[in-house]
């Protein structure tokens, strides 16, 4: 797997952990609908509504604030996919979506949470 595979396999694993510090319910991690994916889908700590959660995860943001990379077309793969996630399990629940961003290596990580990051596109 090439690095930069595995370092952002090591954002997703520390966007779970801090998820579940923050008493969110993990459901699923990497749930692929098609070819389009979820990283992390999860359940709020009220118990009320799914957050499917992007994340992006960079060594430095010199070039730009990862959560740029979220852009419309990557937008409408994630409305996609929770939309299928909803259908697959027949889910009737308020629904968010969420960026979590992870910069730097080790001691020098900062993690950043975006709560409702945007809303989905209609179609």
């Amino acid at each position: 797997m090439a690095q930069h595979n595995e370092y952002g396999k090591w954002g997703e694993e520390l966007a779970t952990q801090y998820l579940r510090n923050k008493g969110y319910a993990i459901r699923h991690r990497n749930w692929k609908s098609g070819r389009r994916d979820l990283d992390i889908v999860a359940v709020t700590p009220d118990g009320q509504t799914l957050a499917f959660v992007e994340v992006k995860t960079r060594r430095n943001n010199n070039f730009a604030e990862p959560e740029q990379a979220v852009d419309w077309s990557k937008i409408r793969s994630l409305t996609m996919a929770a939309s299928a996630y909803m259908s697959r399990f027949c889910l009737d629940m308020e629904l968010r979506f969420d960026i979590i961003t992870v910069v730097g290596e080790g001691q020098e990580t900062h993690i950043n949470h975006i709560e409702g990051a945007f809303l989905p596109p209609q179609f």
